[in-house]
């Protein structure tokens, strides 16, 4: 069954490079970024790892830890890691699981049941899919999903720019517009009355009877 927006992040124990982890316990009471790779030792994803790891203080200053996943043994991340470093400058400091068995792969509807059990023999084209970002919350729900190419490298900034958003309208019943950045305008949801709006956020501008736009509210 594929996953959606705001079902249950799936739980699951694998090895990882800083050892055995059951996911739901290892988020505890904050946020995560789970970011997935169809193998080690492959160009885009060793620039995205790097880059993630050069970005990490940034998702942590969210109160986000980031867990990424490969399909392919551990022993394997740990050479992999030292290449990440040459390329990109950046140790990987986060851990990384290890899939040999595709099993996480196929729990996120990455890889189809039908996938085997082995990542023995695989080649990076046969594991395609498994190239997701998955944002989850405190609740351990599935807040955003995003899915790319192999081609095409991951834009880390505009995950974080996502949880940004998603951080600031779980906590006030306001909305993002397209390209918003942190200090931009916010929309107000149509939850919110008229009245409301006003001791809410003080003022606001109504652009249409359905789109009306405020400052945005601090933390």
């Amino acid at each position: 069954m594929s996953l959606r927006i705001n079902d249950v992040a799936p739980d699951f124990t694998a090895d990882t490079t800083q050892g055995e982890l059951h996911f739901h316990d290892w988020i505890g009471d904050g946020w995560a970024v789970l970011f997935s790779h169809p193998k080690n030792f492959t160009p885009v994803c060793t620039t995205e790892l790097g880059t993630m790891a050069g970005l990490e203080g940034e998702f942590r200053k969210r109160g986000v830890k980031v867990i990424g996943i490969s399909v392919d043994p551990v022993e394997s991340h740990a050479k992999w890691k030292a290449d990440i470093k040459t390329a990109t400058g950046f140790e990987v400091d986060y851990p990384l699981i290890g899939d040999k068995d595709l099993n996480v792969a196929k729990l996120y509807d990455m890889l189809p049941a039908g996938a085997g059990n082995s990542s023995e023999g695989r080649t990076p084209a046969d594991n395609a899919t498994v190239r997701s970002v998955y944002v989850i919350g405190p609740d351990k729900k599935i807040k955003l999903i995003l899915t790319y190419p192999m081609t095409t490298g991951r834009n880390f900034n505009e995950i974080l720019r996502a949880i940004d958003s998603i951080q600031l309208t779980a906590k006030h019943q306001v909305a993002t517009p397209a390209n918003w950045q942190q200090g931009d305008d916010v929309i107000i949801t149509a939850a919110v009355s008229n009245e409301d709006a006003i001791t809410r956020f003080g003022s606001f501008d109504t652009v249409l009877p359905y789109l009306r736009k405020t400052k945005q509210p601090s933390a």
